[in-house]
């Protein structure tokens, strides 16, 4: 199950249909953080600037893995290691500002997560299905496809805490969703960060 991991990596990239999809969903990234940032602030979401941060940082590092795209096996290693520890960070913030909302508790706008989420669930799904036949190869291709599976995922989280703040009249949905989004960027970023680790180490073994 996890052999596409650690042994056999067979594909870096260099294919051109891989770097027209890869601009694609960059913008798509783009264009759904400057559309979901601001709602979630008015619908006060936790769950939603959660996923707008995620449509940020996949923005960032997107572009990132498209110009180390040909370079060495060590550069991409190196460069897929640091979105790793990024997406960490990540999700360490998210958790960090859901415990400070749970003792400043606002009940957000379920009509605007159900709306925002849903545009945003389109946008990761679109994402998920162009990079579908690339989500296996190196630690920079295989965090691209990590990323873009998690977005779809924690869409459908935020859908699911809009349904349970819309029926329960209370934040709280919202608060555990994006705890649990917090959670997802940081088990992501541990297996993006064991791959890049092991093709360094790899890449540092002396020939036979």
């Amino acid at each position: 199950m996890g052999a596409h991991c650690c042994n056999d990596v067979k594909f870096d990239g260099l294919d051109p249909a891989y770097k027209r999809v890869l601009f694609i969903v960059i913008a798509i990234n783009a264009f759904m953080f400057f559309v979901e940032m601001p709602m979630g602030f008015v619908g006060q979401s936790q769950a939603l600037k959660a996923d707008a941060l995620d449509f940020l940082g996949d923005t960032l590092t997107y572009t990132i893995s498209l110009i180390v795209i040909g370079k060495s096996v060590a550069t991409r290693a190196r460069v897929a290691l640091l979105k790793g520890l990024s997406l960490g960070g990540m999700g360490l913030w998210v958790l960090g500002s859901t415990i400070y909302s749970v003792f400043y508790t606002q009940q957000p706008a379920a009509l605007i997560m159900g709306s925002i989420g849903a545009a945003a669930l389109i946008a990761n799904v679109a994402s998920v299905l162009l990079l579908l036949r690339f989500k296996d190869g190196d630690a920079n291709v295989r965090s691209v496809w990590l990323c873009s599976r998690n977005d779809a995922i924690g869409n459908v989280m935020v859908m699911v805490a809009a349904s349970g703040v819309w029926f329960s009249g209370t934040g709280w949905p919202d608060l555990i969703v994006a705890g649990l989004m917090a959670s997802l960027f940081l088990s992501g970023a541990i297996a993006i960060i064991r791959q890049a680790r092991h093709e360094l180490s790899h890449q540092h073994a002396p020939a036979e």
